[in-house]
């Protein structure tokens, strides 16, 4: 078996190569259509369409992948099915689990560089996009965020919120600054709007009151302006939206430690983020197994048929995937199990196909 399990790693893993670079380049041949009247409106440098279109290929291959590996794996399985191949391993003694072997290892070599272009270039690409997005495409876009919670000390515990803030003008809208201690409300500062101040570093607020309680007494407080001094810079929120998306794992590790010492609102989104790149890797070894399964018996309808067929499973993985992250970052109880679904209900099915296999 050891040159057979050398010719299927090959010939898999040429099939899986040859399978992204022609999806990446149909998908990215209709994106520049679809975009090169903007290119040329927008007088886009061709270095840097050509910077984007490798940014947002390694995006692709990231969001292909579940199909690509089952459309290899479906194509040689059902070759070498439509030639009698496996009828003669499997009639040499040699079990069903172990001519899996060869597809899993290269499941498992796919696994592995996807977990390394998540966790580490993949990032950096969409962040790139991002970029260029915002300055050749969106150019009117005005980002904003509303709501924002942040915890800008512990002891005694202060926290902060901002009704809206423009990142194009560092300007913040109904701040409100209150500071607790063991429980109790000690003062709340408020304003209609904070504005950072360039020259001097520190926020400037503008129409504001400070209430401040004692034990027997409240003091109140107010003004047209006043400089305060947080801990928080615009940099803090002069991020994209899909931010999460754009750090390596190391970076993102500790931009969750940073948000759960401010008790940030949207540390679900990296804590989320953060599964889903230990999660999608397994997605390769999974789809092989059923791969594998589906396409093991000889059919009269040949190879066609079941290409079709994964692609259709490709499919419903990537919806339930797409679902699953969505109801995990709408607030369900359980994140992990939620983005974990797609991974288990594949897994199950695997196992329950295993029963028809050929022996």
């Amino acid at each position: 078996m050891k040159l057979l399990d050398k010719l299927i790693v090959r010939d898999f893993l040429k099939t899986y190569l040859f399978v992204v670079l022609m999806l990446i380049l149909i998908v990215l041949v209709l994106d520049f259509t679809e975009k090169n009247d903007t290119y040329i409106r927008n007088n886009v440098p061709t270095k840097e369409v050509l910077q984007y279109m490798m940014n947002y290929g390694l995006y692709l291959n990231n969001l292909l992948t579940p199909i690509t590996v089952f459309i290899s794996v479906i194509f040689i399985t059902s070759k070498m099915a439509g030639r009698t191949e496996i009828i003669a391993i499997l009639s040499s003694g040699v079990s069903f689990l172990r001519m899996l072997v060869p597809f899993l290892f290269s499941a498992l070599l796919i696994a592995v560089v996807s977990f390394f272009l998540n966790g580490w270039v993949l990032p950096v690409a969409t962040a790139g996009v991002s970029e260029f997005k915002e300055e050749y495409l969106d150019k009117q876009y005005q980002s904003s965020q509303q709501n924002i919670h942040i915890k800008v000390a512990s002891d005694p515990e202060v926290y902060a919120y901002i009704s809206r803030y423009y990142t194009s003008v560092n300007t913040g809208h109904d701040f409100t600054l209150e500071r607790i201690d063991s429980g109790r409300l000690i003062s709340k500062f408020s304003a209609d709007r904070i504005v950072w101040d360039t020259a001097k570093n520190t926020w400037s607020a503008k129409n504001w009151k400070l209430r401040e309680l004692e034990e027997m007494k409240e003091n109140w407080s107010t003004g047209d302006a006043i400089d305060t001094t947080l801990s928080i810079t615009p940099d803090d929120f002069d991020l994209p939206l899909n931010h999460h998306e754009t750090l390596t794992l190391p970076q993102l590790t500790n931009q969750i430690e940073i948000l759960e010492a401010r008790g940030a609102d949207n540390i679900s989104f990296y804590r989320i983020e953060k599964y889903v790149r230990f999660m999608s890797p397994f997605a390769a070894i999974l789809l092989t197994f059923i791969g594998v399964i589906v396409s093991a018996k000889k059919t009269r309808g040949g190879s066609g048929f079941k290409i079709a067929l994964g692609f259709l499973l490709a499919f419903v993985y990537i919806i339930l995937f797409l679902l699953s992250r969505t109801f995990a970052e709408a607030g369900t109880a359980y994140p992990v199990l939620a983005v974990w679904i797609p991974n288990i209900v594949f897994g199950l099915t695997g196992l329950v196909l295993y029963k028809t296999v050929p022996r």
